[in-house]
Order: C-alpha cells, then sequence, then structure tokens
C-alpha cells in the first residue's frame, strides 16, 4: 500500500516536471519570437530614418532628434502607460466572474505581464498569465483562457469603435474600416461559437491525438459561459478611452518635434492612428511591423503635410511613436512578468 502512494506520488510529480519542462520550451520560442520581432523592428527604423536622412540631410536629422522636447515626449510615454493601467478593471470582471480571487497587487502584477508577448502571432503569447495563474492558483489553464480571449476581443472591438468613429467624423474611408473590421473578427467567431468545435469533437471524438484537445475545449466553452454580455458590454467603457489614449501618444510625439498641431487636430490624429494600426492588423504580420509604419508615415505627410510636417519628419515621429507603443510597452510589460515568475514557485 505505502509502495503504491509513492509510486503514485513519483508518477505526479514526474508529470508536473514534464509540463514545467513541456511550458519553459514554449516559453523560449515564444521569446525568441518577442526578440526576433523587436530586432526587425529596429531594422524598419533603421531604414526610415535612412530615408529620412536622404530626403533631409543628415545635419536636420540629427537637430531634429536633438531638438525633440522631452516633455511632450514624457507624456506621450505617460499616456501609453496609462492606456494599459486603464483597461486592468475590465480585466478584474473576467477574474471575478470567474470566481477567482488572487488579490489586487498579484492581479495587477499578472495582467501587466501578458502584454509582454503582445507581439507574438494573433497576440496569443497574452495566454502567458493563464499559466501563472496555473501555478499560483492551481486554477486549470481552461478555465481562465476565456479572460485572455475576452480581453483580446474587448481591446480589438474598443479599437474598432475608435476606428470607425474617427472614419465617419472625417468622412474618409468609412467601408473600407467597416469591411475590415469585419474581415478581422472573424477568427473569434471559431472561439465564441460553439458550433466548429462541436464539429472537430464529433470527428475526432475517438482520436486519442484529439482527447486532450477535446477535453480543454470543454472546460473552456464552459467556463466561456461565465463571462456574460455585461463582463463585454462593462468592458468597452474602459476599452474605447483607453485606445483613446494611445492615439493621444501620437499627438504628444508630434508637439515633441515642435509640429504646433492645435487641439483641433486632434480628430485627424486620431484617425491617422486607428487606419494605420488596422492596415497592419489586416496584413496578419506579429506587431504590425513595417506595415503600420509605413501607412503612418503616408497618412501623416498626407493629412498633415500642410501643418508643417514633411517626410522626414513624418519618418521621426513615426519611429518614436512606435517606440513609445512597442519597445516600451514591451519593457514595463517584461519587469512585470519578471516579477510573476516568484509565483510559479508556489
Amino acid at each position: 500500500m505505502q509502495r503504491n502512494k509513492g509510486a503514485l506520488y513519483l508518477g505526479s510529480v514526474e508529470k508536473e516536471l514534464k509540463r514545467d519542462i513541456d511550458y519553459a520550451v514554449r516559453m523560449r520560442r515564444l521569446s525568441r519570437i518577442v526578440v526576433l520581432l523587436l530586432a526587425f523592428s529596429f531594422v524598419v527604423f533603421v531604414v526610415m530614418a535612412g530615408m529620412a536622412i536622404f530626403k533631409m540631410g543628415i545635419q536636420s536629422f540629427v537637430s531634429a532628434i536633438k531638438s525633440i522636447n522631452l516633455f511632450y515626449y514624457s507624456l506621450a510615454l505617460l499616456v501609453v502607460f496609462i492606456a494599459y493601467v486603464a483597461r486592468f478593471p475590465k480585466w478584474s470582471i473576467y477574474m471575478k466572474k470567474l470566481g477567482i480571487n488572487i488579490g489586487l497587487k498579484k492581479d495587477f502584477m499578472i495582467y501587466l505581464s501578458m502584454y509582454s508577448m503582445e507581439m507574438t502571432p494573433g497576440r496569443w503569447g497574452r495566454a502567458i498569465v493563464s499559466y501563472t495563474i496555473n501555478r499560483l492558483t492551481n486554477v486549470k489553464f481552461a478555465r481562465t483562457f476565456p479572460a485572455v480571449v475576452a480581453d483580446i476581443f474587448t481591446d480589438f472591438l474598443g479599437f474598432v469603435i475608435l476606428l470607425i468613429g474617427s472614419a465617419l467624423f472625417m468622412r474618409e474611408y468609412v467601408i473600407p474600416s467597416l469591411v475590415i473590421s469585419a474581415i478581422l473578427i472573424l477568427p473569434f467567431v471559431f472561439l465564441y461559437v460553439r458550433k466548429p468545435f462541436e464539429f472537430v469533437k464529433r470527428k475526432f471524438s475517438k482520436s486519442k491525438r484529439f482527447k486532450r484537445f477535446i477535453e480543454v475545449g470543454e472546460l473552456y466553452f464552459k467556463s466561456n459561459k461565465m463571462l456574460d454580455r455585461s463582463a463585454y458590454l462593462s468592458s468597452l467603457g474602459y476599452t474605447v478611452p483607453s485606445m483613446f489614449l494611445n492615439g493621444m501618444s501620437l499627438y504628444f510625439v508630434i508637439l515633441a518635434f515642435g509640429i504646433p498641431l492645435p487641439p483641433g487636430f486632434i480628430s485627424t490624429v486620431i484617425f491617422i492612428y486607428t487606419t494605420s494600426v488596422v492596415l497592419g492588423m489586416i496584413s496578419g504580420i506579429p506587431g504590425a511591423l513595417g506595415v503600420t509604419d509605413a501607412a503612418m508615415l503616408a497618412a501623416l505627410v498626407g493629412f498633415l503635410g500642410g501643418a508643417g510636417i514633411s517626410f522626414g519628419i513624418a519618418s521621426l515621429i513615426t519611429i518614436f511613436f512606435r517606440i513609445a507603443t512597442l519597445w516600451f510597452v514591451e519593457l514595463f510589460s517584461f519587469a512585470a512578468l519578471s516579477y510573476t515568475f516568484k509565483y510559479w514557485k508556489q
């Protein structure tokens, strides 16, 4: 009897160790993806800087960087950080709906850590928080994953509302904005409509390879029901203002480069921000690298050229804006992830 208990214990330890090793391997792969994408974004910046130098000359390029107003650029970084913090209450709503209570401080740090994998394909690297919660509370991964999906989905919905609203206000690209938004929302159908999962379940119910997938899928959809309509509607109250703040960071970057853009141009700046990002989304490239940068560069010159934004200055504005919304986010989110590593040992 004692021997059987010992064998069961060793078996459970071996199983947990294997799970940790498997997850560590996946984490290394995700980390490599993020590092490679950050490196690629640096290459994009170098190319844009090269084009700016070609257009404005090396001396003007250096002078423009030296003259950047650090006060306004600091405001740009601040509103980006506030934009992410402002979305934390909706994450708390999901956790409460799922019946998970881990304390405000732990919940906040875990929430911030999800953006360390923001540049992974489809942003699914955010699921790292489900693993952290699992290690902290033993709550199964599939039970908390609906919160990750809801967070991505409501971020997207909030962005779409801002996109279409700015397009209507500017009376530009309204139909393309609606069409692109409809296309981008399609992948979420498979995560919210049970029929595709039921089809896979019937088709492969006898397959041992799909056994784990089916088990996780059942738990996921069961847990997903706990996030009712009210959770999604209240989430938008946090997401839309947050996306607006991201757009405001572009406005502050423009001011940082000495362009005296009156507040009346904020709607134009928001339009430039949303249309540039959505074009990057439709490309399917992780982090929308290259596509969003090129679209923003063209839009800045096209819509604000009359306000004094030349091609060279537009290149610098795009570079520094992307540093604020990509590199800076990765920085504070990775710091939060490093802090949450201690929860993995509990």
